[in-house]
């Protein structure tokens, strides 16, 4: 996960836990001075409250805030209060009509506090707005943009991502063989190169500096140009946009996005960054995981002898692992090898003597991956996605594939489509490399919660019919 990641997600919680604050204080308010509240007893204004923050607690697990978003309207902000609000108290009415207050009239109560709720939330989302927007003023949690080309559709994208604040962009400046024209005096961006100079760069690998967003603006003229910058986002994680000059075919499979009104388009379409989906796949995640770790608990004690018969040494494997975004993380696995010097950096092969019967066994059927269930439910991997490699593999490849550095827009799996269609085990030839990274790309662009489930019965079937490339 990115710095700008993670702060975005520390500014989410804090909202969160604003709003479970303002709502008990609202709550304290109306059993002080508000008549209709005031003269219940205790045990039953307690049990309102309690019923409140549980339905809040529902209601933001489907309607998570969305202030810290960067590009992100006014009006979105409202729906999205305006459904946390409702959800609230429809979910505060159904609970308290369902236990001990059924016979007690809260449904007048329930209104008159959601509305009042309803107004604190705008002030409230009001003022955090201020805040996001002050903090990135300040130059913390921004965004690096990058411009190649010298269209004036640069212009309206530079105005796009400056216009607010609170959107934290920062355009570093531009590449291109000659100067923008026509450049505002308000607009501070500033030519950094040739083009030439920056194609040189990104083919040396030199890098172009602090950078997470590249929006290319060229001729058709230049589609090898476009090719090669967008090879070379893929392989650093870097977010490749194209902003169309004309209506032009430029060989690439282009995904057409919008940033406010104007239309651009990036190379890899995913699924998993709509709200929607993630949520979908990881409510599901921690749901197939956490039963999964209740089942497999009774089992260690009995994993445990049998690995320390046949192998000496600890019962997991730990090692670290590329994942979401490129970000390294500790990947646990039941160990199946005896322990030694080269498994940081040497596949497992057909007859590998660092196999114990056991946890050949174990590598087989699967059992080996299980403990990154644990994974899963920390949210460093998904049940089904890429999966991860160690590092050493992770920068040989990416040297040699230019494509291998997409598969990790997504988080990693314990088990993938490149593994259930053939792309399982030692890769000796890099064709073998390939096809996998391209299903896994494939995965990525076609995600849909059927396939996971589908992915994951193909899987489970290997325990019983095992896979010929599993070793």
């Amino acid at each position: 996960m990115t710095n700008n990641s993670r702060t975005n997600n520390l500014v989410k919680i804090w909202v969160i836990l604003a709003d479970f604050v303002l709502l008990n204080l609202l709550l304290y308010l109306c059993a002080e001075y508000y008549p209709r509240i005031a003269d219940w007893t205790p045990q039953k204004f307690r049990l309102f409250a309690i019923t409140l923050n549980v339905a809040l607690l529902i209601s933001h697990y489907y309607n998570s805030p969305i202030v810290h978003l960067r590009v992100i309207s006014v009006g979105d902000i409202i729906k999205r209060i305006i459904r946390l609000d409702a959800m609230t108290v429809l979910m505060a009415y159904l609970i308290m009509k369902g236990i001990s207050l059924t016979q007690t009239k809260v449904g007048t109560q329930l209104m008159e506090v959601g509305t009042v709720f309803f107004l604190v939330l705008l002030i409230s989302r009001y003022l955090e707005r201020v805040i996001i927007k002050h903090y990135r003023q300040k130059g913390r949690n921004t965004r690096m943009a990058l411009f190649v080309g010298a269209d004036p559709e640069l212009l309206n994208i530079y105005q796009r991502l400056n216009d607010d604040a609170s959107k934290g962009y920062k355009v570093t400046g531009y590449y291109a063989n000659k100067e923008m024209a026509d450049i505002p005096d308000d607009v501070h961006l500033k030519q950094l190169g040739s083009l030439d100079e920056f194609m040189d760069r990104i083919r040396r690998q030199d890098g172009v500096g602090d950078c997470d967003e590249i929006y290319v603006c060229l001729s058709r003229k230049d589609r090898k140009a476009i090719r090669e910058i967008s090879d070379y986002c893929d392989q650093k994680v870097v977010r490749f946009y194209y902003v169309p000059v004309s209506v032009e075919t430029l060989g690439i499979d282009l995904k057409r996005e919008m940033l406010d009104d104007i239309e651009i388009f990036t190379t890899h379409e995913n699924p998993l960054t709509n709200p929607v989906n993630k949520l979908i796949k990881r409510t599901f995640d921690v749901v197939v995981s956490f039963i999964a770790l209740l089942f497999l608990l009774p089992f260690l004690p009995i994993l445990w002898l049998i690995v320390k018969i046949q192998s000496p040494g600890p019962l997991f494997f730990k090692q670290m692992r590329t994942g979401l975004d490129g970000k390294e993380f500790l990947c646990y696995k039941f160990r199946s090898m005896h322990v030694n010097d080269d498994a940081d950096k040497l596949q497992a092969t057909e007859n590998d003597p660092r196999k114990y019967p056991f946890g050949n066994f174990m590598r087989k059927a699967n059992i080996d991956e299980l403990p990154q269930f644990w994974n899963v439910l920390k949210g460093d991997m998904s049940i089904v996605g890429p999966r991860p490699h160690m590092l050493a593999h992770t920068d040989q490849y990416s040297h040699l594939i230019s494509k291998y550095m997409v598969r990790h827009f997504v988080k990693p799996g314990v088990t993938g489509w490149a593994q259930v269609t053939g792309f399982r085990g030692e890769t000796k030839e890099l064709w073998q490399m390939e096809g996998r990274v391209k299903r896994d790309i494939w995965y990525m662009e076609h995600w849909s919660i059927w396939l996971d489930i589908r992915i994951i019965w193909m899987t489970a079937k290997s325990i019983f019919v095992h896979d010929e490339h599993a070793y």
